[in-house]
């Protein structure tokens, strides 16, 4: 007797796209219109990525307006602690900018496979150590299922390779993405990175010596 193979249906994500848009003034550029397309363009990228075991946990944001000229508010603020500048210099670079696209992950659900990549033996380990690390003052939450993790991370580069095909100068933000957790932007991510976009004739991202970051 066959057996009929039951797969079910995963779960879609939504993107949120355009928080707060800045509106279509007369300092709209034939420019930064385009890159709001390219945004919706990477935000396709990183979406349909790969991901290990086929689960999808990303979580995708693109700002633009006033929800960019926050986080870029709370960057400059965090610059100002010990050792920081980097998130300084930026908050600038994404004050800048035309659209940030943040991409984060929901990485502190284990996958049930035990492989050990996040360190600990078992899942059900890692899940413990979770919890148990919830009150730690950290950037960002740990630890982290590794092969989630790399999910972010090939969502990352599909979506940075997807602002490279157009041309749209762009630069991946650690700083970013710490930013806009503390502001409660993409919930339940436990990693985010920040993408400003930006269009000139010269990147704004690479001009500051290497010495400040």
């Amino acid at each position: 007797m066959s057996r009929k193979l039951i797969v079910p249906e995963p779960a879609r994500r939504q993107t949120i796209l355009f928080s707060s848009p800045a509106s279509h003034g007369a300092d709209m550029t034939a420019e930064s219109d385009a890159i709001k397309t390219v945004a919706g363009l990477m935000a396709l990228a990183a979406r349909t990525a790969p991901k290990a075991c086929g689960l999808d946990s990303i979580n995708i944001e693109i700002l633009a307006g006033k929800e960019q000229e926050k986080l870029a508010k709370k960057m400059l603020l965090l610059g100002k602690g010990p050792g920081m500048d980097f998130f300084r210099i930026n908050g600038g670079q994404v004050q800048a900018s035309d659209a940030t696209i943040l991409i984060g992950v929901e990485g502190q659900t284990a996958l049930g496979i035990n492989c050990g990549g996040c360190g600990y033996g078992t899942c059900a380990a890692m899940t413990k150590a979770v919890s148990a690390a919830k009150n730690k003052k950290t950037l960002y939450g740990g630890p982290n299922c590794v092969l989630k993790i790399s999910d972010l991370g090939i969502a990352v580069g599909s979506a940075v390779k997807t602002a490279a095909i157009h041309n749209v100068d762009n630069r991946v933000m650690f700083s970013a993405g710490v930013a806009a957790m503390q502001l409660g932007m993409l919930k339940g991510c436990s990693v985010v990175y920040g993408i400003p976009l930006g269009a000139s004739g010269k990147s704004i991202y690479f001009d500051v010596p290497m010495s400040k970051h």
